[in-house]
């Protein structure tokens, strides 16, 4: 009988962290639309609005493009905020191992969630990614196909790389006759310009990202590391978001325990004597945390967004490993992963986030709450 008291409380534990989880991914998720667009449409010294985005985005895709993507990021969080909080869980169980007041400090909590976020984002980039190119594909507009290639004039590179694709041909019609001047002994210049990776789109330029958002695109072009493209910032930005968001919600969470005991007679010396506290303060104690969380690290979380943006064909990863290329920037720069270019914009869309992460920790955590206390008792 034990045991199958255990199996039903991890089942309902589970359970209401999934639907909550679901719920504020699905409430939250047309502010992190926005929020994405403007990062990685923005450029230094001139900032999308984001009124343009929203009418920039519901002109293309209409309003399903508000969610597209979703059920990547849903999958995603999931996973990630799973093994963040179990991670996090796992680590302060030893901290707190032997205490007789069960307590936690503020700074064990910090150090405790870095490393759970460290996780969270290796398990999560595969699916931000996809999430990411598919929220950007939603606002791009895909060039007519009038002037595409016929299907017999694409090169065998194209059709191995870019399946389904093919060159705008007014594009490189104009890149052959640029180059047409010079000599060359090669009398077929357009289907030698179409074997290099630089050209297959016909203008000289690496894919959009609307050609390259499904995982066999991705894989086929780019190769499977690309899955993790920007997981310095990454990690830098889930370490740092949750180290924030544990520590001050631990904080807040003591201070709120200590003034409830104020004038409790005889004064309790544990904290299990104080009582539980409303889920309604401790959901928004959650939500402002994430809001603090999210102003710290949101300059890495837009390097992230402008980096999984980028699409880079494997040729030339390989050419710059062959050159041992070299990031650029200051130290810090490269070991975070911030590119120099983007200094101008790594506070753009900062409202947003603080917006998104705010209000989804608050309805993740107050459902949480609901639900397992609902299953809980109707299994009792």
């Amino acid at each position: 009988m034990k045991e199958l008291s255990q199996t039903q409380s991890v089942v309902v534990h589970g359970i209401a962290g999934a639907g909550s989880v679901a719920l504020a991914t699905a409430f939250t998720y047309p502010l992190d639309s926005i929020k994405v667009l403007i990062q990685v449409g923005s450029s230094t010294g001139k900032e999308l609005d984001p009124a343009q985005a929203l009418t920039r985005l519901l002109s293309v895709s209409g309003n399903a493009g508000l969610f597209n993507g979703f059920g990547w990021l849903l999958a995603g969080r999931i996973f990630g905020l799973g093994a963040r909080f179990g991670v996090y869980e796992i680590l302060t169980a030893f901290y707190k191992d032997g205490r007789e007041n069960n307590y936690l400090f503020a700074s064990e909590a910090l150090l405790a969630g870095v490393v759970a976020g460290a996780v969270e984002a290796v398990i999560s980039s595969p699916f931000e990614l996809i999430k990411l190119r598919m929220q950007v594909t939603a606002a791009s507009y895909v060039p007519s196909s009038n002037f595409a290639l016929e299907k017999g004039a694409r090169s065998p590179l194209i059709a191995r790389l870019l399946h389904g694709r093919y060159p705008d041909k007014r594009a490189l019609d104009l890149y052959v006759g640029l180059i047409s001047i010079l000599k060359t002994k090669n009398t077929n210049v357009t289907s030698a310009l179409l074997e290099y990776p630089w050209t297959m789109t016909g203008s000289g330029r690496p894919p959009s990202v609307s050609n390259v958002r499904r995982p066999s695109d991705i894989i086929s072009l780019e190769g499977w590391r690309t899955f993790w493209r920007g997981l310095r910032p990454g990690i830098v930005r889930d370490s740092v978001f949750s180290g924030i968001f544990f520590s001050t919600w631990q904080f807040l969470h003591q201070a709120m325990l200590d003034w409830k005991a104020v004038g409790m007679d005889p004064p309790p010396r544990l904290n299990e004597e104080v009582g539980p506290l409303s889920p309604l303060i401790v959901s928004l104690t959650a939500g402002f945390s994430a809001s603090v969380a999210a102003t710290a690290s949101h300059s890495f979380d837009t390097t992230r967004s402008r980096s999984q943006c980028t699409v880079l064909p494997k040729y030339i990863s390989m050419e710059r490993k062959i050159l041992k290329w070299k990031r650029p920037g200051t130290k810090f720069e490269r070991i975070t992963g911030i590119h120099p270019s983007d200094r101008g914009v790594l506070f753009r869309g900062i409202g947003w986030r603080m917006a998104r992460s705010g209000l989804a920790s608050f309805i993740i955590v107050g459902s949480y709450l609901f639900v397992a206390d609902q299953l809980g008792s109707s299994l009792t």
